[in-house]
């Protein structure tokens, strides 16, 4: 047997199997239809399969106009089983037809060679099919706005961001559009990320979930929503003291994240200052659950966060504070970073680690950097602990207080360490 032989029995054999994994889901999905009132079962899948990987063969080999053939003829006879089907049974469903489809296609590619294509379809086609009452379940449950946040975070994405130009514009050549617009994916894909998880899960299942996915979206947010819960309802001030400072460590968290992804060089110096106050802060949070006598659940709902305009104000805030970082800098110093990395604290964390990203490619210390971001994290933890006194008061504001505390000593040994 030659080795020519053994490679067409090997791609013919794998057009089989790979069809088969395709019918053995039809063929357990159809298992109570009645005989004769399916489509198509296992067998008949295999032999969809094998039918491919005939043609791919003669294809090669006589006249490739043989596999477009093949498939309408398949085509043809699946569409007269579905319209016998449809008949007898009532229900309107092409997806066996399309499987079928697949199931041929993927038998041209395994033995035209395309092994690793062919094999990559047959199973993500199996598991999508499988999948059915979970994907019907999720639409079951999205509302109109999830559908068009999700829709705008693709447009953003997909669509925006590959036209923009890769290069710097303006003074300093600080303006990128490119990575700019990247940044406001980044942050709008965490952001939506976090409200996915508050959907998912449900706000209602405990203060702990909901500050987890609000430090996702915005730990500032869930300051403010804890905090008129405390003024309205005092009993739960322990609680809710615990989900802002946890907001706030999975805040140091997401901002290790950012630095990893668009700022490399400045981890090593970012990580152990924030992974200390994050560790700290997820401990005092901890303790505070631990004592919480918290009973009552409120219902805290996080709006979506995906929109197209605070997206854009946010890409209109990184480019501004990116130019300011240059001419700061390059006016004042590390000293002129600092100042600059406070005022930006008291508003966005992310969008002043997201400039250092540019500001680390000229000539800045990436010490000075990294330690700007840290001061910029801190501030705008000492505004959260702001908030809290101005709007709750009281014991909310004692327990937070004490825990940021804790979470600046730690960014204090942090620094020191590094």
């Amino acid at each position: 047997m030659t080795f020519e032989t053994v490679e067409i029995l090997r791609g013919v054999g794998l057009a089989l199997a790979l069809a088969l994994i395709i019918g053995v889901e039809r063929g357990w999905q159809e298992r109570e239809a009645a005989e004769g009132a399916r489509i198509a079962g296992i067998r008949t899948f295999g032999l969809i399969g094998l039918t491919g990987g005939l043609a791919g063969i003669l294809g090669q080999e006589v006249s490739y106009t043989i596999i477009p053939a093949g498939l309408l003829a398949v085509g043809g006879v699946l569409v007269a089983g579905y319209w016998h089907s449809a008949k007898l049974s009532g229900t309107v469903s092409a997806t066996t037809i399309i499987a079928g489809l697949i199931a041929f296609s993927v038998g041209v590619l395994a033995a035209l060679g395309y092994s690793l294509i062919a094999t990559s379809a047959a199973v993500v086609s199996a598991i999508l099919l499988g999948l059915k009452p979970t994907l019907h379940g999720w639409l079951e449950r999205i509302e109109e706005q999830e559908l068009r946040a999700a829709l705008r975070l693709l447009l953003i994405s997909v669509v925006i961001l590959p036209l923009l130009p890769d290069a710097g514009y303006g003074p300093y050549d600080a303006l990128n559009p490119y990575r700019i617009w990247w940044m406001v994916v980044l942050i709008s894909g965490l952001s939506f990320l976090g409200y996915v998880a508050v959907r998912v899960f449900g706000a209602n299942q405990g203060l702990g979930i909901t500050a987890t996915a609000g430090g996702l979206v915005s730990s500032t947010a869930i300051t403010l929503s804890f905090s008129r819960f405390a003024s309205r309802q005092p009993e739960l001030s322990r609680g809710l003291a615990a989900g802002v400072v946890q907001a706030s460590s999975i805040m140091f968290l997401r901002v290790i994240v950012l630095v990893a992804i668009t700022a490399p060089p400045l981890l090593k110096a970012v990580a152990l200052p924030m992974a200390l106050m994050a560790i700290t802060g997820l401990a005092a949070a901890a303790l505070l659950w631990w004592h919480a006598a918290a009973r009552g659940r409120p219902d805290l709902a996080i709006s979506n966060p995906l929109e197209l305009g605070p997206a854009i104000t946010f890409g209109a805030l990184l480019a501004l504070i990116s130019l300011l970082s240059f001419w700061a800098h390059e006016q004042f110093g590390g000293a002129g970073l600092y100042a600059l990395a406070a005022l930006s604290g008291i508003a966005d964390v992310d969008a002043f680690t997201l400039s250092m990203s540019n500001l680390i490619a000229g000539d800045v210390v990436h010490t000075v950097a990294a330690r700007a971001i840290i001061v910029a994290a801190i501030v705008n933890t000492l505004t959260k602990l702001s908030m809290v006194v101005a709007i709750a008061g009281g014991t909310m504001a004692r327990y937070v207080g004490l825990a940021i505390l804790a979470v600046i000593l730690a960014a204090g040994a942090g620094i020191v360490m590094a």
